[in-house]
């Protein structure tokens, strides 16, 4: 008999083809009438043009949002924030623009509205995390879920392949980790495996630039699947190690998932074998680990953490923080097998 609890996060979603022309009726769904806006620099135009259609109620706007979400961009922010007296954030870009938003609202209770531009999927989560020296500190808090999403397929239009790639791939980790976490469920495991589907289904065309309105419309999808997934699941081993590498050692948040998500895959086949088929059936493939690992190379994706720069000296200091303290992963963490993973991780090489 199947016994178990699912609570999603309240969130209300637009989809579809020229959608962010709807942002200023959004906001004003919320009762904002002093709006800041927060981009990235890729997203600069986007920016400009809903500045223009917020009218009136724009009251600041800050540019350039950078990954890993420095606590210097949060202050900066959230001082403009409360200079201005905002009454809303609106985030334009990809996870680095929303986590400076979440940084906010954070700080000030403040409402989001999210337009995300990459595959990111954190618009779709209660975590945020704040890089502050040499760390990285994340949490979960209900007050920075956004209260909109606009997904709008036509904003990845020009998002290139190398940054398409690694972005979809990272939102896959999402829904790998969701199919083993410790509170998976039916529904969560549905949500899952149709996110890495249909990712899967679109992100090749997007990356080799031969997408239509379907496959970028499938990619996003995917991406909102996949963002779904991790609002509720709690994450493992892969996101432990990807926060390590990246918080600590400054490498490129989606390219570092992208690269250790088939190792950390293969770390819990033996532990996960129901999530390891449903991720091999969501592929197409044989096997789950092997599956992924041959998306980034289909996609042009980096598959080695040598290919970053990283410096294989880290390796040791990388499985010691990894390890530092319990939490859960279906295969129990060991610092000999994180090593190990660590180091295929870093050569390259295909699991399975």
């Amino acid at each position: 008999m199947l016994d178990f609890t699912y609570q999603a996060f309240q969130a209300r979603i637009v989809f579809g083809s020229g959608k962010v022309s709807e942002l200023p009726s959004e906001t004003e769904k919320l009762g904002a009438d002093s709006v800041l806006v927060i981009s990235t620099n890729s997203q600069r135009a986007v920016a400009d043009a809903a500045i223009a259609a917020l009218g009136t109620s724009f009251a600041a706007r800050i540019d350039g949002a950078v990954m890993h979400v420095p606590r210097e961009n949060v202050v900066s922010a959230t001082g403009l924030a409360r200079q201005h007296n905002c009454d809303c954030v609106v985030a334009i870009g990809g996870g680095s623009a929303i986590g400076v938003a979440k940084g906010v609202a954070l700080e000030t209770g403040l409402p989001i509205v999210a337009v995300p531009s990459t595959y990111a999927g954190s618009e779709m989560t209660d975590i945020w995390g704040i890089s502050e020296g040499d760390g990285k500190t994340t949490g979960r808090d209900a007050r920075v879920v956004p209260k909109t999403v606009i997904y709008d397929p036509d904003l990845t239009r020009d998002l290139p392949g190398k940054l398409a790639g690694p972005s979809g791939m990272n939102a896959m980790a999402h829904s790998v980790e969701a199919l083993y976490a410790q509170n998976r469920n039916p529904v969560l495991s549905m949500i899952a495996e149709e996110g890495i589907r249909a990712l899967a289904t679109g992100l090749p065309a997007v990356c080799d630039g031969s997408a239509g309105d379907a496959q970028r419309g499938e990619a996003v999808y995917g991406a909102f699947m996949c963002g779904l997934a991790l609002a509720t699941a709690t994450m493992g081993i892969h996101h432990k190690l990807c926060h390590v590498v990246g918080g600590t050692f400054r490498m490129p948040h989606a390219e570092t998932h992208t690269i250790i998500l088939p190792h950390a895959t293969r770390y819990n086949r033996d532990a996960a074998p129901e999530a390891m088929t449903a991720i091999a059936r969501a592929l197409g493939a044989d096997s789950a680990a092997g599956g992924l690992f041959d998306l980034a190379g289909k996609i042009g994706a980096p598959t080695a953490l040598k290919a970053l720069g990283f410096d294989e000296k880290n390796l040791d200091r990388t499985a010691d923080i990894a390890t530092a303290s319990p939490y859960y992963n279906p295969r129990p963490v060991d610092r000999d097998g994180v090593r190990a993973l660590l180091d295929d991780a870093y050569h390259g090489r295909r699991p399975d």
